[in-house]
């Protein structure tokens, strides 16, 4: 097993991610005798960081993990778990709240706690001194509940650089959604070196694109076959982000024993991808691609009549055109409602302005159809605040 260096922590490079645990098809319920299997394989290969939070699988999450944990000594393995504030009802007791958690996990401190999805959506919350969360947290370290506070990311480059402006010195690492095709789809480059710069420790979530860099199209495969037969697709994800020196741990979402098998074959020694390698796969993520040319030049604000955000816009469009991920629309909905990409009025200003010649108008006018018909996290986190209410007793 690889292993990464943090602090004086030795921690497996693999992280074991549990958010995409199976469900027994008879019950529907988490299928337990399977998280056991994969936590036996994976811990006695060395893997010793499990990744949890309080919404993943409706709360089941974090008791799945602890119950496949419980025969292992505490001081064996880290523990990762994270504060739902994209989902809160309202201000709350965060520290309520995070004892729930503790007690779900049957432990009394975490080695490692992040605030989940800090976005353009959630700074509603995790930027407001009503729901005062950065400083509860910070207190919950300096007690020992916490041993090392991070975030995971969800936002653009901006954010990223506004939110640690305003909390120095308050977080050791963070979590960003890193892989090959986001290296460049979604600034993932330019936020690895911010963290980077700053200090900060690197965590990854999505390394494999939820799947989708796990098995690619045949004929994308069949290039990678093509340089290592026996090697799978997932496996070239995730050498790509060992060769990143900063990115101390890598999590994989794993649900079924052969994905345990076939990382733990990967991260059993460090195996730097080749040249030809890193190309492949960068030509690989362009082929994937099926936005427009957009460099954030920021030509196109200067005369834009509704003061959009254009480069914003056009990378939530870049985005989507690949994935509808959910992720993407919540980052939207954060926005003003005149600032969507539904206020373009199509005067075409932005496409005078653009080095790229792109038709901008009609990139948001499609982006614009598909958030108006797409789901809003305001709906969606309606389940979660009642299920956090139900766990404070409001």
């Amino acid at each position: 097993m690889i292993y990464t260096e943090f602090r004086g922590e030795k921690i497996s490079r693999l992280g074991f991610g549990c958010m995409r645990f199976a469900k027994d098809p008879a019950t529907g319920e988490i299928d337990q005798a399977k998280v056991n299997a994969m936590f036996e394989k994976a811990i006695a290969a060395g893997v010793n960081y499990f990744d949890t939070a309080y919404p993943y699988l409706d709360g089941k999450s974090e008791l799945a993990m602890t119950e496949a944990l419980k025969n292992y000594p505490r001081e064996s393995y880290y523990i990762a778990d994270k504060f739902p504030g994209h989902s809160l009802p309202g201000p709350i007791d965060n520290r309520a709240l995070f004892e729930v958690s503790l007690k779900k996990c049957n432990t009394d401190y975490f080695d490692f706690y992040l605030l989940h999805n800090v976005n353009e959506w959630s700074m509603k919350v995790y930027g407001s001194d009503e729901y005062h969360v950065v400083e509860d947290f910070k207190k919950l370290k300096e007690e020992g509940k916490i041993h090392y506070l991070g975030f995971s990311f969800h936002g653009g480059v901006e954010l990223l650089e506004q939110f640690l402006d305003a909390h120095p010195g308050v977080f050791d690492f963070v979590q960003i959604q890193c892989n090959y095709l986001d290296w460049t789809l979604q600034n993932a480059k330019r936020k690895y070196e911010i963290l980077t710069e700053r200090g900060l420790g690197i965590w990854v979530m999505e390394p494999c694109r939820g799947g989708k860099l796990a098995k690619l199209p045949e004929e994308l495969s069949a290039k990678l076959k093509a340089l290592r037969p026996e090697a799978s697709d997932a496996s070239f994800a995730f050498r790509f982000l060992q060769g990143l020196p900063n990115i101390k741990v890598i999590l994989s979402g794993m649900n079924e024993v052969f994905q345990v098998e076939d990382n733990l074959k990967t991260f059993e020694s460090y195996h730097p991808l080749s040249e030809e390698e890193e190309k492949t796969l960068f030509e690989i993520a362009e082929s994937l691609k099926a936005g427009v040319p957009c460099t954030a030049c920021r030509y196109c604000c200067a005369g834009c009549p509704m003061e959009l955000n254009i480069p914003f816009l056009l990378e939530c469009y870049n985005s989507i055109k690949v994935e509808r991920a959910f992720s993407v629309l919540m980052r939207m909905d954060g926005l003003e409602p005149d600032k969507r990409p539904e206020a373009c009025i199509g005067c075409g200003q932005c496409m005078h302005a653009c080095p790229q010649g792109i038709d901008v108008p009609s990139a948001l006018a499609e982006l614009a159809e598909i958030y108006q018909n797409g789901p809003k996290w305001a709906d969606r986190a309606k389940g979660r605040h009642e299920s956090i209410k139900k766990d404070l007793g409001m």
